[in-house]
């Protein structure tokens, strides 16, 4: 009779273990996240690295996807794209960049979306020491400009094409200390005052290094060559098996506008 009570009690046991066993594996399987394990690569615009480590940072907690991104001027991360596929997103800080990766064959069809306006400001140090109020003083005798490098930056091609528009650029151009290859150091030397003016991004006032230390100047529309800031999936993630997650991804960066907002971006609403 012992032994047929001990070998119940086994069989009970056993029972309760794997069940134990089935629960835990199917709340395993109810944790687990959609692309878990998975990961990306991302080339963003240099410009745009606060909204976008932040972006990155909520879609690996709700997805359990590694983003790794490559941040630089949008000429550089187009060079990327172009040379070594190495881009499954391409964020450039320009829509012009978008559309000669398109013209290439390098972006899925259907998947570029527009994101925010980018709208260029000028910016000078605190104080405004040199009195720049127009584009006009940039061309003042003893003011020190800083641009973007129009071959390398979204921001140095705009800025030169806002200068052109106005008739400005002969004049202004001897007055520029440095041609800079991203838009985050041209901040760099407003903020430290190596230089009286520099043509930024209106978004770049709510960073920290900037807060404090730097005015706008608002160019008029008129004058002014706003952009936008889009999003897109590439033919690489399609090569190397990431599109999935590559779209989701997409779709998240442009959907989730209030973080754009946070950090002094305009939504667009084309």
């Amino acid at each position: 009779m012992r032994g047929v009570k001990a070998l119940f009690f086994i069989l009970v046991l056993a029972g309760a273990v794997l069940a134990a066993g089935c629960i835990g594996s199917t709340n395993a399987s109810e944790d687990r996240k959609p692309f878990e394990g998975q990961t990306i690569t991302v080339c963003s615009g240099a410009g745009l690295m606060k909204p976008i480590n932040e972006l990155i940072g909520m879609f690996e907690n709700e997805t359990g996807v590694k983003v790794e991104v490559h941040y630089g001027g949008s000429s550089e991360i187009f060079g990327v794209l172009q040379t070594t596929c190495g881009c499954d997103v391409f964020i450039p800080g320009a829509w012009y960049y978008t559309e000669q990766a398109m013209k290439k064959g390098y972006i899925l069809n259907g998947t570029v979306r527009n994101v925010t306006e980018h709208i260029p400001v000028i910016a000078v140090p605190k104080g405004n020491p040199k009195g720049i109020h127009s584009l006009e003083d940039l061309a003042k005798p003893g003011v020190r400009v800083v641009l973007g490098d129009p071959k390398a930056a979204a921001i140095g091609k705009v800025s030169k094409k806002i200068l052109e528009k106005n008739g400005l650029w002969d004049e202004v151009k001897p007055n520029v200390v440095v041609f800079t290859p991203t838009v985050n150091q041209l901040l760099i030397y407003i903020s430290t005052r190596q230089a009286d003016a520099a043509i930024i991004w209106e978004d770049m006032v709510t960073w920290a290094q900037a807060k404090g230390k730097i005015e706008v100047v608002q160019i008029p529309r008129e004058q002014n060559s706003i952009k936008t800031i889009p999003t897109a999936v590439t033919t690489c993630a399609e090569k190397d098996g990431h599109v999935e997650v590559a779209r989701a991804f997409n779709e998240f960066v442009a959907n989730h506008t209030e973080i754009w907002e946070k950090w002094g971006f305009r939504p667009w609403k084309g």
